[in-house]
């Protein structure tokens, strides 16, 4: 088995320990839902259509209605529940009209009502609801902004929660005084409920004073639309409600579980190593940062292993782009990692999406090793000046090193492998 084969078995075995299935199921089996008279879901995600398939497994014909928006190509079959596709990274039409129908079906909940709601990582993107006057438009020039400036997912969830109508447990307040039942998938590291999807079900930490601040860290006050500029001016200012928080009553009957997390992918991920004849060692679940300097970090740990060796991490970093090229933090991650490790034999690094999406493209990520540059050069690729346009793709679309899985159905944050020597034949 060459390196390349081995990487690749890990990462798909990984991706299987995030099948949702088993996990809405196992989150539901204790449950009593008899003492309700409706049972409602709405959800957001590019998992919730997968989510909410295993959910009508469980509950069948016990659904009275709901709707859930996933990202194009992240469909699933759903009888009682209506599955609508958005954009994702930017938000468009099709999830704004989603995010009206999931507000309004939350707030028709009654006392006597469970309204479950079915959140994974992009469910900010997929379900924009801006805060009036602030238009779609405004908030996907928002989003793009801070995306390009390289805002990580607490940073950037800050900003987009106290700029809409669904976020930040505005979705609770608006179903409250209905029960509220949120399963969790998490992208985000530590798993914070209030960032995960910007965290539409719970206390909400963050204030228009941390939003401002945010924009102010990256220089985009200015550069931000004024009707967003204006309105959280006003609302650090005391003139609009906050988000509401830990203390807020619209909470007492939220019940909130993260069922699954990069817990499950690292884990797996290691077990398939050592299955393999690997000696692995575990990196960290926390992996963050820059990914071109993330990257040369990482691969620093090569010379530290006794080969046949797999180091395992999982995280989330972040580019900023200052390019006009296309990639993803983890396509970006595996360019900078073959500039590093040029010329080593036997060493390759892996670095991929569990959820089969790296950034605004269809690769989940990329491989690269010891040799990538060599044959770079030999199709006239230049590494360093596609690093440099933030244009991973193309370099690896043009080796055939791109990770293409096509929509996995989960989202439990990124793998990154380190995988140094040969493993004994037979």
């Amino acid at each position: 088995m060459t390196l390349r084969e081995a990487g690749l078995q890990i990462f798909q075995a990984a991706v299987r320990a995030g099948d949702v299935g088993p996990l809405v199921t196992g989150a539901l089996a204790s449950m009593d839902l008899s003492r309700y008279r409706r049972v409602l879901v709405v959800g957001a995600g590019k998992a919730s259509g997968a989510m909410a398939h295993a959910l009508e497994g469980v509950l069948g014909e016990r659904i009275s209605g709901g709707l859930v928006v996933v990202k194009d190509g992240y469909s699933a079959p759903t009888r009682n529940i209506k599955l609508v596709e958005a954009g994702h990274p930017i938000p468009d039409e099709r999830g704004l009209r989603a995010a009206r129908e999931i507000l309004a079906l939350a707030s028709s909940a009654h006392p006597e009502d469970l309204l479950i709601v079915l959140i994974s990582g992009g469910g900010s993107a997929l379900a924009p609801s801006p805060v009036p006057p602030i238009t779609l438009e405004e908030k996907q020039a928002l989003t793009r902004l801070l995306l390009e400036a390289g805002a990580d997912i607490n940073e950037l969830n800050a900003v987009r929660k106290h700029c809409s109508l669904l976020k930040g447990g505005r979705l609770a307040q608006a179903a409250s005084p209905a029960a509220v039942l949120a399963l969790t998938l998490s992208d985000v590291i530590g798993d914070p409920l209030d960032v995960i999807a910007s965290g539409p079900t719970a206390p909400d930490r963050s204030t228009y004073g941390d939003a401002l601040a945010i924009l102010d860290r990256f220089g985009l006050r200015a550069k931000a639309p004024r009707a967003v500029a204006e309105h959280l001016e006003r609302g650090a200012r005391g003139e609009m409600p906050e988000t509401p928080k830990a203390d807020d009553p619209v909470f007492r009957r939220v019940q909130s579980h993260v069922i699954g997390n990069n817990r499950l992918i690292v884990e797996a991920a290691v077990r398939e190593a050592e299955a393999l004849g690997f000696r692995v060692s575990f990196v960290t679940r926390a992996l963050s940062g820059e990914a071109r300097e993330v990257a040369k970090e990482f691969c620093g740990l090569a010379t530290a292993v006794t080969p046949p060796a797999c180091l395992v991490a999982g995280g989330e970093t972040t580019v900023t782009v200052k390019g006009t090229g296309r990639g993803g933090r983890c396509q970006e991650f595996a360019l900078s990692a073959a500039l590093a490790i040029q010329g080593m034999d036997e060493v390759l690094v892996l670095a991929a999406g569990t959820d089969g999406t790296d950034g605004p493209t269809d690769a989940a990520g990329a491989i690269a090793d010891g040799n990538t540059i060599t044959r770079a050069a030999r199709r006239n690729l230049d590494a360093r000046a596609s690093l440099e346009a933030n244009d991973s793709y193309r370099f690896f679309s043009d080796l055939g090193d791109l990770i293409v899985t096509g929509p996995t159905n989960t989202n439990l944050l990124d793998l990154y492998l380190l995988l140094v020597g040969h493993l004994p034949s037979g």
